[in-house]
């Protein structure tokens, strides 16, 4: 489906090449229609160089020759960005956009704004994580307004390549999945840190210790993913009545940590609201 279309990234940093690497890895898309754009010259050499994709240095071009737009650039890029490429853009093309905290409707009144001459231009928004580097993100999908039509499915094939994609029907629920999803990645590591320094302090060494942690990470995450069991089932599996786990559970409830856990997402969630509506 993607590799009958040109895709155009403006902004080639991590997540334009987690992207791009992504859908060449799984041959959704094809190297000789893909065309990307930034300001700075190394990352072009390097994306031409690595990937064999189009460059250029004006995001006017790649706005005019992509049938699927991806917006990657900074949060404080985007209003610029759009400025520059409000005039190439038909509603015959796709714009996603990937940047946290900018609402469909921010766009499209930039878009406006900026000398959009078609009545209006399909917009998704996505919010990815960290993961996508290895495709195995997670991707939340909104539609705005005219995009439902043709829009989702292919940025549900774009993100799909690089790992897991939930759409949202609700706008608003993005900061949430920004606190959840987009940060999470965060407070994962964070946990595997402290896994890794008790095995330490129990006597391994660090790299067996670190392995041991992100591995248990890892597993542990495949088997909630892969089977269809609750997490507080998968819990129990694991702590058997008067064994070592129950103790470890007992200390962490006593400690708060799901608590601690919740506070935090919802801590992010909070900023998310707060920067959005800072613009």
């Amino acid at each position: 489906m993607l590799t009958q279309k040109t895709l155009g990234f403006i902004g080639a940093g991590n997540l334009a090449e987690a992207i791009i690497k992504g859908l060449l890895a799984s041959k959704a898309a094809v190297a000789s229609r893909i065309v990307v754009s930034d300001k700075i010259s190394e990352r072009l050499v390097l994306m031409a160089e690595t990937y064999e994709v189009k460059v250029c240095n004006k995001n006017f071009e790649v706005a005019k020759n992509a049938d699927i737009i991806f917006i990657t650039v900074k949060p404080n890029d985007v209003q610029g960005t759009l400025s520059e490429i409000a005039a190439e853009l038909t509603k015959d093309k796709l714009l996603i956009s990937a940047a946290a905290g900018i609402t469909t409707g921010f766009i499209e009144d930039t878009l406006r704004a900026s000398g959009l001459k078609s009545p209006y231009v399909p917009v998704i928004r996505a919010m990815p994580n960290t993961p996508v580097i290895v495709r195995e993100g997670a991707t939340a999908l909104f539609a705005g307004e005219g995009a439902k039509a043709f829009g989702m499915k292919f940025a549900k094939a774009v993100f799909s390549a690089v790992g897991k994609v939930i759409i949202v029907e609700d706008e608003a629920l993005m900061d949430a999945v920004t606190g959840l999803s987009g940060s999470g990645p965060a407070y994962i590591f964070l946990i595997m840190q402290a896994m890794a320094q008790a095995g330490v302090q129990n006597g391994l060494t660090e790299d067996d210790a670190k392995l041991l942690a992100i591995q248990t990470t890892l597993g542990s995450a495949k088997l909630a993913l892969d089977g269809n069991k609750p997490l507080t089932e998968l819990i129990r599996m694991v702590a058997s009545p008067g064994g070592t786990t129950i103790e470890g559970l007992k200390k962490l409830e006593e400690s708060g940590t799901a608590k601690a856990i919740i506070s935090a997402i919802t801590a992010a969630v909070k900023r998310a609201d707060e920067l959005k509506r800072a613009r």
